[in-house]
């Protein structure tokens, strides 16, 4: 891609509306100061001392972010709970500039959370708000606390979320789909609302639909999909795991490239047969396989230098890529705009990092010279 056809893609963002469907969570990290722990007088156990509380964003969040720090307008569509963690939610999403008029609060349901406490080393000063990075440098995470629906999603809210999609489409230029929890039919996502989807995919073949899925990427239709290799492995082996035997232990153990991509090949084709929608296999650091009815094409990952940190790296992926096709780039030119984002975000220590479009230019023209000065 040259320079020249990125800005022309950049350019078009602000014109651009796309609705994300799913699972927002909020991420809540609590730091804790060892200096000034304390023993419980009830249990003898160490009381941890939080001295410091922030959140964000999370999951379906994440993609809304990283739409939003690319100057697209951005709206939300899901379920939250009526507390103090949806509250925190959809103060963050407003902060960043999406409309949440689409999220449905319930009050027999939680907000999905992530809770993370975040032990900071003995005698470490409190890290900059102003400087992301500082924070993994003091802080070590210790185990999450998860807060997630164990309930299936009562029907009465599945046909709501579906007549709020049904009458946002018209508005929007793309739909992604963020299916985060891994209960099945306990999240956003369910299994109506996934077929819903499809036949929305069908009817409006000018909007991009786009789905990213921990657990059930082989399961939807008519629409893009994005998984990692692992998610495609594990689709796959579902879906006709005997094409996986060509390759010897697929998904496990250390894979040489060429090995890597056989493998996403063979997800690829099997996906790609099914769906007959563009898939895009995120790769890590060897970048994405991008299958489409023209073939196969490897857009190779860019070097990045220095500490890194991969929490978020897929949303931003996904919000690159989605935002590229709906300003009319082809299927490499997106994957391209997705592997720019996240060479951006995974240099963002201990936050769940964004890439404006600023970013992505400057990125572009950090590799370009890299490769003429070669």
């Amino acid at each position: 891609m040259k320079q020249a056809r990125l800005a022309e893609l950049l350019q078009s963002f602000p014109s651009l509306h796309i609705l994300v469907v799913g699972d927002f969570f909020l991420d809540k990290y609590l730091s804790l100061d060892p200096d000034l722990s304390e023993i419980s007088l009830e249990t003898g156990l160490e009381a941890y001392q939080v001295v410091e509380i922030r959140h964000s964003p999370g999951a379906a969040g994440t993609v809304a972010a990283n739409l939003c720090a690319m100057d697209i307008q951005v709206s939300a569509l899901g379920v939250i709970g009526q507390d103090g963690a949806g509250f925190d939610l959809r103060q963050g999403l407003l902060q960043r500039g999406v409309n949440i008029d689409g999220l449905i609060e319930q009050p027999n349901r939680f907000t999905p959370t992530y809770m993370k406490p975040m032990l900071r080393a003995s005698g470490a000063e409190a890290p900059s708000r102003a400087v992301a990075n500082e924070v993994r440098l003091v802080e070590r995470e210790l185990n999450r606390f998860d807060i997630k629906n164990r309930r299936p999603l009562p029907p009465d809210v599945e046909t709501a979320l579906i007549l709020r999609l049904d009458h946002l489409l018209p508005q929007v230029n793309g739909v992604i789909i963020a299916d985060q929890v891994q209960e099945r039919n306990c999240g956003v996502v369910t299994d109506r609302v996934r077929a819903a989807l499809a036949k929305f995919g069908q009817a409006h073949a000018a909007t991009i639909f786009a789905a990213d899925s921990r657990v059930r990427i082989g399961e939807f239709e008519q629409v893009i999909i994005k998984p990692n290799l692992p998610e495609a492995v594990a689709a796959v082996q579902a879906l006709d795991g005997e094409r996986l035997t060509r390759i010897e232990n697929p998904g496990t153990g250390e894979l040489t490239l060429a090995q890597v991509l056989d493998v996403a090949r063979i997800c690829g084709e099997v996906l790609f047969e099914k769906n007959r929608q563009p898939v895009f296999i995120t790769l890590g650091a060897n970048g994405m396989l991008v299958v489409t009815d023209a073939g196969f094409e490897h857009c190779p990952g860019l070097a990045v230098s220095g500490d890194i940190d991969i929490v978020g790296a897929g949303d931003s992926v996904m919000a690159g890529l989605v935002a590229g096709l709906c300003a009319g780039a082809t299927s490499t030119e997106a994957a391209s705009i997705g592997n720019l984002a996240a060479s951006i975000t995974i240099q963002q220590l201990g936050t769940t990092g964004t890439a404006s479009r600023e970013q992505l230019m400057g990125r572009f023209e950090a590799v370009q010279n890299h490769l003429t000065n070669r």
